[in-house]
């Protein structure tokens, strides 16, 4: 259970996606999947459908 808000969780999958396409153009892949793996928890945790990510190189 989280001690954040259903506003704060949603204000945090959208930082977490910005950050990933960031990090995707910028080809870093440790980051990208550090974002990965936190947007499906925060996707969990909203109770929304989780995204699937592909495999990086």
């Amino acid at each position: 259970m989280s001690t954040y808000t259903t506003g704060q969780t949603w204000g945090a999958l959208r930082k977490a996606w910005k950050a990933y396409k960031i990090a995707k153009v910028q080809n870093d892949s440790v980051r990208m999947k550090e974002y990965a793996e936190r947007i499906r928890t925060l996707q969990t945790q909203l109770g929304v459908p989780q995204t699937t990510f592909q495999a990086v190189a």
